[in-house]
């Protein structure tokens, strides 16, 4: 209940009981226009702990020359040296192999966010969680990862509860916009690829800038570095490829890429690539929304 020593327009305002919202004034003006009313603030939470990835590499090719073993994943390549053994210095061989144990442990670590946010959700009696944010950064600089998800969980009035609650990204016009053409959204969607990238001799000569590699040969002073070109289309085509597999018939809407490389060798890297986006299915027929009504008369 409202405390009783607070003003009476505020005691209306309130009804019987307080909630709480992460949405901004123009988003929760056009909820309330969309029928949507929030019913408290949400958030799930996880940790995972990283400290055997941070230490670099852990390579796929054992055994001799290029032997690919079977934690490989679906992406693997070799690059071989074309000059042959010249000192214990020079990189013989390279590769770019896709690290589907990384992969896996990021999908637990946003999976188990996700799912206490819409637990929590759920036992607030809500039918879906609007605006959706989600984060991952380490805590205190250590390799330990915390996921965290949050967003407002919304009720539609006098409708029965849903058997599987939605969840999207999406708050306010932008929500609006994809009802109004016909959609409705199912939940959010993200995954995560990782490449490791190992460069082998003519990688590493490029990457340093040199374009003349003695009595090796020479490389062309401005070129793209192949091996790093392929690498970072792999982890794009991976991350597209393991979204298209949550979605089913559905669609992905405001799909968000974001790309990040790690260096921790000379010519060696790990790229990531991160894709989320709102899982949507079509309802209806395009069908425009009723004209805004005004929310607070100025006169």
């Amino acid at each position: 209940m409202p405390p009783s020593d607070l003003p009476e327009a505020a005691t209306e305002r309130l009804g019987h009981g307080a909630w709480s919202s992460a949405l901004s004034v123009p988003d929760f003006a056009s909820t309330l226009a969309l029928g949507l009313e929030p019913v408290g603030f949400v958030q799930g939470y996880c940790v995972m702990q990283w400290s055997w990835y941070q230490q670099g590499t852990t390579a796929p090719f054992l055994g001799g020359y290029g032997q690919p073993v079977a934690n490989a994943g679906s992406y693997s390549e070799v690059y071989r040296c074309p000059h042959g053994m010249v000192s214990a210095e020079h990189r013989t061989f390279g590769y770019n192999w896709e690290q589907d144990w990384l992969e896996t442990s990021w999908a637990q670590g946003w999976g188990l966010a996700y799912q206490r946010m819409m637990e929590e959700a759920e036992a607030s009696g809500a039918h879906g969680v609007i605006g959706v944010l989600d984060a991952a950064a380490p805590l205190a600089g250590s390799s330990t990862i915390e996921y965290s998800i949050r967003g407002t969980a919304v009720v539609v009035p006098d409708s029965p509860r849903p058997s599987r609650i939605f969840s999207t990204f999406l708050s306010g016009a932008r929500l609006a916009k994809l009802i109004e053409a016909g959609y409705t959204p199912v939940s959010v969607v993200a995954a995560m690829s990782s490449v490791q990238m190992i460069g082998y001799c003519i990688t590493r000569y490029q990457m340093s800038g040199q374009a003349n590699m003695g009595w090796l040969g020479s490389v062309a002073g401005v070129s793209s570095i192949a091996q790093v070109g392929k690498a970072q289309s792999a982890a794009r085509h991976l991350a597209r490829a393991k979204v298209r597999a949550q979605l089913g018939s559905d669609s992905l809407h405001g799909a968000h890429l974001d790309q990040s490389t790690r260096e921790f060798g000379e010519g060696d890297m790990a790229i990531q690539c991160v894709i989320k986006g709102t899982r949507v299915r079509r309802f209806k027929d395009f069908n425009p929304l009723p004209h805004p009504t005004t929310v607070v008369p100025l006169r």
